[in-house]
């Protein structure tokens, strides 16, 4: 059963009286779906019930809709984007972002991140080991033998508390959770919000929020995989990227950054001119080889603090072009090397290695050990706020 809710115009007391019967029936659990109100031109939330963790925590699953044919479905179950809908140039419209159909999918421990929010610090920290003000932590091991997207339990695998955000110009979901001091041996009890807003420009904007009451390190990202063909469809070799980057951080055998930030010029991993991401991919590279593809953080071309182009992905199949802007200092592209066939995501396809691609913005791998990094640090009294926004469109 969904809710349609009027959108413009007035509603007459028989309507009123039907959506508030509704309304409150969504109260009292005697329906499974809700709606908010929905605000004028074209744009709309509703909620559904996504699936029960098996403490019996309810997980729900809501929708954006907008007037311009995009659909974006959040789940509150790691904040995950579960699929993204958009038009391709003939206005055919697919999920062009991978993820699982039910909840099983997402607590299965070989979910590799689909769509999640990743916290309390996204990538990787070499050994699990960094020094704050003096005092050693160690963190998890759980990707040997390093720290990667904040634990064994990290913020993906947490159900977050959800809100509906409506403007008259977008609509939205607000996730909220606080992680307490220790939570994964991380110091300071951080209070988190990621909130998710649409509007009729097909722009999906994510304004991540934190505040910590003891010094802490954060570093917050979203990891959506994105096949601009539609999800499952084969692999995204033919898709054109670029990067607005002239430096990276090279990795070692283990992923982890050695603290250089050379040029990229001259190596296969420099997409400062649009280059399909297929091209030089199986070279012999070292970066290559250790990545098993690409698995790099790209040092941005960044003026100031505001939001300014990361990173463009166009589809020449579908004609779909994915724009990422960001007030991150650094992106990492992972070109989804480790998928392995092993997953069936929501087409009932299954998922092999490429058959999407990655690009988180954030600040870089194991900051917290390469003091010539920008710092990740955060301390009472200050404030983690940071935007990413992507935004789709075609090239027709």
């Amino acid at each position: 059963m969904q809710l349609i809710v009027a959108r413009g115009g007035r509603v007459g007391t028989a309507a009123r009286l039907a959506v508030s019967i509704v309304l409150a029936a969504a109260v009292i659990g005697l329906i499974g779906i809700t709606a908010t109100e929905a605000s004028s031109r074209g744009l709309s939330v509703t909620r559904d019930r996504f699936g029960t963790m098996p403490d019996g925590t309810a997980v729900f699953r809501y929708t954006l809709t907008n007037g311009k044919g995009m659909e974006v479905k959040l789940i509150t179950y790691g904040g995950a984007i579960q699929s993204l809908r958009v038009p391709d140039r003939k206005g055919r419209k697919a999920n062009v972002t991978l993820g699982f159909s039910t909840l099983a999918g997402y607590l299965n421990p070989a979910n590799p991140y689909f769509g999640c929010i990743t916290g309390r610090y996204a990538n990787r920290i070499a050994k699990g080991q960094f020094t704050l003000d003096g005092k050693s932590y160690q963190l998890a091991i759980n990707n040997p033998p390093n720290h990667l997207h904040g634990g064994n339990v990290g913020f993906d695998k947490r159900v977050w508390d959800a809100t509906v955000i409506q403007t008259k110009s977008s609509v939205g979901v607000k996730f909220t959770r606080v992680s307490p001091g220790g939570e994964e041996n991380y110091p300071g009890a951080l209070t988190s919000a990621v909130t998710y807003t649409l509007n009729n420009r097909n722009a999906l904007r994510m304004n991540y929020h934190a505040t910590t009451d003891a010094p802490t390190i954060v570093n917050l990202t979203n990891h959506a995989y994105w096949n601009l063909s539609g999800e499952g469809t084969g692999d995204i070799y033919d898709h054109e990227l670029f990067i607005n980057a002239k430096r990276y951080t090279p990795i070692d055998a283990t992923l982890i950054p050695t603290g250089e930030i050379p040029l990229l010029a001259g190596t296969p991993l420099d997409f400062s001119k649009s280059t399909k991401i297929g091209k030089r991919i199986r070279g012999s590279h070292q970066q290559l080889l250790f990545g098993r593809g690409y698995d790099h953080n790209y040092v941005l071309n960044r003026h100031g603090t505001g939001l300014s182009l990361a990173a463009r992905v166009r589809d020449p199949k579908s004609g779909r072009v994915l724009e990422i802007l960001t007030q991150e200092p650094g992106i990492q592209f992972y070109s989804g090397n480790f998928l392995d066939g092993t997953l069936v995501g929501t087409s009932g396809r299954t998922y092999r290695q490429s058959d999407g691609f990655a690009l988180e913005t954030q600040h870089y791998p194991d900051s917290p050990n390469h003091a010539n990094f920008p710092s990740t640090v955060l301390r009472p009294g200050g404030t983690y706020d940071t935007t990413t926004i992507y935004r789709f469109s075609t090239d027709d």
